[in-house]
């Protein structure tokens, strides 16, 4: 599910997770794991920051676009999986990594470490399986 156009994320997407802006999640899909884990720990820099992200959205799904690849591996998909079945790791199983995929069904995203690691990770996971098409 790519586009021609290289979009590669969805402001859609972008402005639903700003919903929940206050965890750093928007943040953390569009490539920003930093920012994200300051949100996190700090309610969205005491929500503050959460209402200035509400017009950085589009800046920060341009830059996204710009940054990342588009490929077979469509970065919404991955990141509603992650999102809502990362400690199952659906996500996993959807970019192939079938190992780690039961690796982390059998241990709950490796004990919620590796579902961290993949807030963290996933958007360049996605980036480089679609440089490899």
């Amino acid at each position: 599910m790519t586009t021609p156009d290289g979009d590669t994320h969805s402001k859609a997407i972008g402005y639903t997770l700003w919903i929940f802006g206050f965890t750093g999640s928007h943040r953390f899909y569009y490539g920003k794991p930093v920012t994200g884990t300051i949100y996190f720990f700090t309610l969205g820099l005491l929500l503050i920051g959460w209402i200035v992200d509400l017009f950085l959205i589009p800046s920060m799904d341009r830059k996204a676009d710009l940054r990342f690849r588009t490929g077979i591996y469509d970065y919404n998909v991955a990141w509603v999986l992650l999102t809502f079945l990362g400690v199952f790791g659906i996500h996993r199983f959807y970019m192939g990594k079938w190992f780690t995929g039961i690796l982390y069904l059998l241990t709950g995203g490796l004990f919620l470490i590796g579902y961290i690691y993949d807030l963290w990770t996933l958007n360049d996971q996605v980036n480089i399986l679609n440089g490899q098409q």
